[in-house]
């Protein structure tokens, strides 16, 4: 029986499910099982070479970077990196200007004396390499400041906004308008992080390093959800009782069927393009903040480092809200205190259980850079080895 041959199920085969599987194992010397239902590993970083041998991410781009050297130590026992930095232009009326905005892209949107101008003020005003918001900017009495703010704004921001979340202007939480980011620097990276790069083979090779040690057995294509259930506080695996330690990373909504209602979350179309030529786009990403129904366009040779004069491999993003159809994935929670406390509701339902836990952004209704679940993976383990 299953329940007595392993010590841990570990719920899905992303980044946390594998991160904490690989730590339980390898310093606890403990049987762990990884149920995922997909027909891989790798969750959504999951790559692959499409048909014509270009290596591409099946659910839009992702790109490492973190500070923190304790993440970075730990997958790098795993892979190899190949150096990479990212940078994303906005598309502005066909004008291609870095993003975040900064004193380059002054150059692009504004005629020369005139951004001249701006890029004395906002170097004297906040210092060379230094880091606002336009909020910060709309406290200024300054007309030109201001004039920047809202340019930013308008031709950045607002639209490509409206298309990711299906808001209007008049819905846009306030705190959000103020983490929109202006540098004060020629630095065109998208990150400015101390580490970052790209797994040097792809995240699936990352994956089947982290998950190749003899204490961890993968079951794809298996939905957790017709195994086990809940029953008294009691995890029932297989219609028995489970005593071992269950870490859940999935949606916890619809491990409980959705009863209390589905949350809420943004999903994304992809579509996938091949084009008979070297290069499609100058960057890696191109964001479409005033025009287009897609809001960017990513080719993956930028990142990855392949090498191919004949072929290369455009994603575009469609974002729409998301409905548990098939094939829909459920990217980005939708953070507001109604879908904080019907996540609540979902919760309780796990806290009668001293051997069940909560990790992930579809477990705990969170969203989580890459660096981030995988620390909270790492702390998790800690905490119960």
């Amino acid at each position: 029986m299953i329940s007595s041959t392993y010590d841990f199920i570990v719920i899905g085969c992303g980044l946390a499910g594998a991160v904490i599987s690989r730590e339980i194992a390898e310093r606890s010397n403990k049987k762990v099982l990884i149920i995922e239902k997909r027909n891989h590993i790798g969750g959504n970083t999951y790559d692959f070479f499409d048909e014509e041998g270009i290596l591409v991410h099946k659910y839009g781009p992702h790109i490492f970077h973190t500070n923190n050297k304790r993440v970075f130590d730990y997958l790098s026992r795993f892979t190899k990196w190949l150096d990479y930095d990212h940078e994303v232009v906005a598309n502005v009326y066909g004008n291609l200007m870095p993003v975040p905005f900064n004193l380059n892209s002054l150059y692009v949107a504004f005629e020369k004396e005139e951004a001249k101008k701006l890029e004395e003020k906002l170097i004297k005003k906040y210092g060379l390499n230094s880091k606002l918001t336009i909020a910060q900017l709309r406290e200024q009495t300054d007309i030109d400041l201001i004039k920047l703010s809202e340019y930013v704004y308008k031709n950045i921001f607002l639209y490509y906004t409206q298309k990711q979340w299906d808001i209007t202007p008049l819905e846009i939480d306030p705190s959000v308008i103020a983490r929109v980011p202006i540098l004060i620097s020629n630095d065109n990276r998208y990150f400015q992080d101390l580490y970052q790069g790209m797994p040097l083979e792809g995240y699936t090779k990352l994956f089947e390093s982290l998950l190749d040690h003899p204490n961890i057995d993968v079951q794809l294509n298996v939905d957790a959800k017709k195994l086990f259930n809940i029953r008294e506080n009691k995890i029932m695996f297989k219609d028995n009782d489970f005593n071992g330690k269950v870490i859940f990373t999935g949606a916890i909504d619809e491990f409980f069927s959705c009863k209390f209602g589905r949350l809420p979350y943004r999903t994304l179309d992809f579509l996938f393009e091949t084009h008979d030529l070297e290069w499609f786009q100058t960057k890696g990403t191109v964001n479409y903040t005033v025009s287009e129904k897609y809001t960017r366009i990513t080719e993956f040779k930028h990142l990855t480092g392949q090498k191919n004069k004949m072929k290369t491999t455009t994603v575009k993003e469609f974002p729409k809200a998301y409905t548990g159809a098939d094939g829909e994935t459920p990217y980005y929670a939708i953070l507001n205190d109604e879908n904080y406390l019907l996540y609540d509701k979902y919760k309780k339902l796990t806290e009668g259980l001293n051997n069940f836990y909560l990790l992930g952004r579809l477990a705990e209704y969170k969203y989580y850079n890459m660096d981030a679940i995988v620390l909270k993976a790492l702390i998790l383990a800690d905490n119960i080895i």
